[in-house]
């Protein structure tokens, strides 16, 4: 665990604990395993449109509200959950962004009994490292060819709200890439 210190050079997150921790300790490290994978493709889908720290505040309550995101026990839920959880505000009360979760939950054992994981598919398209870690944010793309074809594949699995950009974003939270800026702290730790 990196010390807790206010003065430390971040790509972002200072200032507020909750996202400073998220910064040092989970964002851009590997993320494995068809659970964890599923609630950062959920969570950044429902981010869409948001600032990120608004989804990290709510995070817990989706936790709660999506089964832990059990892909086995979204994939259960129903027209009355889904109506449920319109009111639950604990979580982004949008339908479709909702519904996207129960769909994706879907597309995931649809991957599991296809014989292969949502953990197979996404780390497949894990580009190579950089040479060199970006010197600003200018230099961090939006999108790459790698977050274009798995968005793709993703679609194809029948995932839904999983567009280059957003894909891209939930390939640098899951760390298939580490687009910390040079002198981050993260790039030290």
């Amino acid at each position: 665990m990196i010390e807790e210190r206010h003065d430390l050079l971040r790509c972002f997150g200072n200032g507020d604990p909750l996202y400073e921790r998220y910064h040092d300790e989970e964002w851009g490290l590997p993320v494995y395993g068809d659970q964890a994978l599923l609630e950062r493709i959920v969570l950044e889908g429902a981010q869409s449109g948001l600032s990120w720290l608004t989804i990290l505040r709510k995070r817990e309550g989706y936790r709660e509200a999506f089964a832990g995101f059990d892909p086995f026990v979204l994939a259960e839920f129903t027209p009355r959950d889904v109506e449920d959880l319109l009111q639950d505000t604990r979580i982004v009360r949008n339908r479709r962004k909702i519904e996207s979760a129960i769909t994706n939950a879907w597309a995931t054992v649809g991957l599991r009994d296809q014989g292969t994981s949502l953990h197979e598919l996404f780390w497949s398209f894990a580009p190579e490292p950089r040479a060199e870690p970006p010197a600003t944010w200018a230099d961090v793309p939006a999108q790459t060819p790698e977050s274009v074809a798995l968005a793709k594949a993703l679609k194809k699995a029948g995932f839904v709200f999983v567009g280059p950009t957003t894909m891209y974003a939930a390939m640098q939270a899951c760390g298939l890439v580490n687009d910390h800026i040079a002198g981050c702290v993260a790039r030290r730790a």
